[in-house]
């Protein structure tokens, strides 16, 4: 079995930007002094006439190259490097940055998120990689070599200093990627370095809890978050990825987000109220026109679950007493299987609902038959007519959607066991 073409990262926004930094040959001006290294996440030098400030390191990759166009703008020392929260595209270069006469600064959770991820570090590179692997390159291009540790971790309340003359205050917006995230404010030229705050892609609607198993985000405390920016007025954003402009257009783009992520956490919580289940929640549950928001890296049904999660935790009533045991159905699949007459069978059946353009319906019996048989190739072959089909309804345009259906297309070409 071979993975169709249109599975490749090809033509994915997201996927785009994180490899726009191979070619920069030059850093882009984004305003006097703003300049713009890109990379997995997009590092920021602001410059001053007592030194610079440098607002994230990119991946290790990343700052090695970033630092080379950055010295073709200036030749003066970095004072300050600011991290706007805790993921490597963030940190990953420190190390090619940080010299002992200039201070790296943090949120004060930034340690101990920096702790949970390196406990955790082979889970979450498993399933980076299941998203990401033919994406962001190489994981020794984008972690540390070494750690370095931040060395003035700021409060809740922020931080400012003044620097050459211009001044910089650090603002904590906790319903960023990362608790720790934060944005730097530029108060005289109405720039915001927004980080990750709206993930990858502005006016995407938020990925609240992401496919590779990171700690939920708070759609409230989100919504919190993007209105304390938007009461700055800003009229340049620069993301981890893009730059918006336009006072007017940020201002209306930023309202827009906040009311359909609103939107989208007050009607989960009516549904919860009048008893209905997470999964009817997941299809009903739709935005106005007016509240329309890309779903490029987030999406509407996958919020409405991380809501549900957020409030309510692991257990699902839906699913019954099962839930509360670690016995999963897959154990009774051969029985399952024994009565349907063999996988073939199934298989058979899962391919008229493939034939019916009912993918996920096809799964869920697929599942059980390759539960009791591997490697059967009828039940094998009508799995990857069933992932097709559903990536061909989705329309393919969410990277972390396609990028699923991807790995999983390429599991069926070797042999289970």
């Amino acid at each position: 079995m071979t993975a169709k073409p249109e599975l490749s990262p090809q033509g994915l926004r997201v996927a785009e930007m994180i490899q726009s930094g191979a070619g920069q040959q030059k850093p882009i001006e984004r305003a006097p002094g703003v300049y713009e290294s890109r990379g997995i996440g997009n590092s920021y030098l602001v410059t001053t006439r007592d030194g610079d400030v440098l607002v994230n390191a990119g991946g290790l990759g990343d700052a090695r190259r970033g630092k080379a166009l950055f010295a073709m703008v200036s030749s003066s020392p970095i004072r300050a490097i600011v991290l706007t929260q805790s993921h490597a595209n963030q940190y990953g270069g420190l190390e090619v940055y940080k010299t002992p006469d200039n201070i790296v600064i943090a949120h004060r959770l930034y340690p101990g998120e920096r702790a949970y991820s390196e406990a955790l570090s082979p889970h979450y590179r498993r399933g980076s990689r299941r998203i990401f692997g033919n994406i962001a390159g190489k994981s020794e291009d984008i972690v540390p070599a070494s750690e370095v540790a931040p060395d003035l971790l700021i409060g809740d309340e922020g931080h400012e200093f003044t620097l050459g003359g211009r001044r910089f205050e650090i603002i904590h917006t906790p319903g960023g990627e990362t608790r720790s995230a934060v944005i730097v404010w530029l108060p005289e030229e109405k720039i915001a370095i927004a980080g990750n705050l709206f993930g990858p892609v502005f006016g995407n609607h938020p990925n609240l809890n992401t496919l590779r198993g990171d700690k939920p985000r708070w759609a409230l405390q989100f919504i919190e978050s993007v209105k304390k920016l938007r009461a700055l007025r800003p009229e340049l954003i620069l993301t981890g990825h893009e730059a918006i402009g336009g006072a007017a257009h940020i201002e209306r783009e930023m309202t827009r987000i906040i009311d359909a992520v609103q939107y989208v956490h007050d009607r989960t919580v009516e549904g919860m109220n009048e008893g209905k289940d997470l999964r009817t929640l997941m299809r009903e549950i739709q935005t106005p026109p007016d509240l329309t928001l890309t779903e490029e890296y987030g999406k509407i049904a996958w919020n409405v679950r991380a809501i549900w999660h957020e409030y309510t935790g692991w257990f699902d009533p839906a699913r019954g007493t099962t839930e509360l045991y670690g016995v999963p159905p897959a154990n009774v699949a051969p029985a399952i299987v024994e009565l349907a007459g063999g996988a073939e069978k199934l298989a058979a059946r899962a391919q008229g609902f493939v034939d019916e353009q009912k993918p996920l319906e096809a799964l869920h019996l697929l599942d059980i038959a390759l539960a009791a048989a591997p490697n059967s190739p009828a039940a094998r072959t009508v799995k990857q007519a069933a992932l097709t089909l559903l990536l061909a309804q989705s329309g393919g345009k969410n990277l972390w959607e396609r990028m699923w259906i991807a790995a999983a297309l390429r599991e069926l070409e070797t042999p289970s066991g």
